[in-house]
């Protein structure tokens, strides 16, 4: 019985509830709340938001924040649509705006891990030096340029069952960050540098390219989503990135993930990215204010900040 315990993802179950119980309480504001096409919309836009928080989550794991997703996302749908009309060959987009992801996570990698300096400023730092490469790149205007057919499949198709294709990637690069972070000498490294950086390092692990490759990880998964985003809307915009970081975070945290390091699953923050696409949803049925909205989204991550950092110290 206790084993079974250990197996089970308590923070998972708990966003499942919630979202059931949510579901359950909109279907009495509207029947709609049930309905299949509602919740194969509601799985087609949490993909975009999900795929943003699996990377954000590598980057948790180890006790780090990465603030530069806002513009890491714009910066995957404008080089994605820029590409493609840069080389006219659509099959071009995809790897290029995925590099330009890689790169960015890669020098705020080595600024966090070999630099030393706090990710939360360093991260920061780099969202500006992309906005304004962007700005630079754009004129300050939104892009001329067009997502291409297959940016396009990928956002909006449903070639499986009515499921979204949007949501098919998500699952593959869950599974992939899954298989990586519970299959792998890597993924383990990547929780004893959250538990304990120090240790880690005396242990002999590559602390370094642990952290380095997290940041990579991340950087990749936003620019991915803006390629997304950027096919579903049919072009990419200034400050399209920009609605995701809050409700990134929120998603991992809620999945039971420690923004101090060294805890968090996929299911869980699949799970929480879906409890916090619903409730934005009911939210904005209920005609609730933006302003609501970043209220909630801070609120969950301080009160959850407050859950994990009590048991963190219970557990010293």
């Amino acid at each position: 019985m206790e084993d079974l315990r250990h197996m089970i993802d308590r923070p998972a179950l708990i966003a499942v509830c919630c979202i059931i119980s949510l579901l359950v309480v909109g279907s009495f504001y509207s029947a709609n709340f049930l309905s299949p096409f509602y919740l194969k919309q509601q799985l087609q836009i949490s993909a975009f938001l999900g795929i943003i928080a699996l990377g954000a989550m590598m980057v948790i794991l180890l006790g780090h924040i990465d603030l530069s997703v806002p513009w890491v996302v714009t910066m995957g749908g404008m080089m994605a649509t820029a590409a493609a009309e840069w080389g006219k060959n659509d099959l071009l987009a995809l790897p290029f705006a995925l590099l330009c992801g890689l790169l960015v996570g890669f020098v705020n990698g080595v600024g966090v891990a070999v630099l030393r300096i706090p990710s939360l400023i360093f991260t920061l730092g780099v969202n500006a030096v992309v906005q304004g490469l962007m700005v630079l790149h754009t004129g300050g205007a939104a892009p001329l340029d067009r997502a291409t057919k297959l940016m396009h499949e990928l956002a909006i198709g449903r070639v499986l069952f009515g499921v979204p294709n949007a949501a098919l990637v998500w699952l593959v690069v869950a599974l992939l960050l899954a298989m990586l972070l519970w299959m792998t000498p890597i993924g383990r490294s990547m929780l004893a540098i959250g538990n304990r950086e120090g240790v880690a390092y005396l242990s002999g692990i590559d602390t370094r390219f642990i952290q380095i490759l997290a940041f990579m990880i991340a950087g990749t998964c936003s620019a991915f989503a803006g390629v997304l985003l950027a096919g579903y809307s049919q072009k990419a915009y200034q400050a399209m990135g920009d609605p995701y970081l809050l409700p990134a975070v929120a998603g991992v945290v809620l999945g039971g993930a420690s923004v101090f390091g060294g805890r968090g699953t996929v299911l869980g923050t699949v799970v929480g990215t879906m409890l916090i696409t619903i409730l934005l949803s009911m939210l904005s049925v209920m005609q609730i204010p933006d302003a609501g909205r970043q209220i909630m989204y801070g609120l969950v991550i301080i009160i959850m900040m407050l859950i994990y950092g009590r048991e963190r110290r219970a557990s010293f």
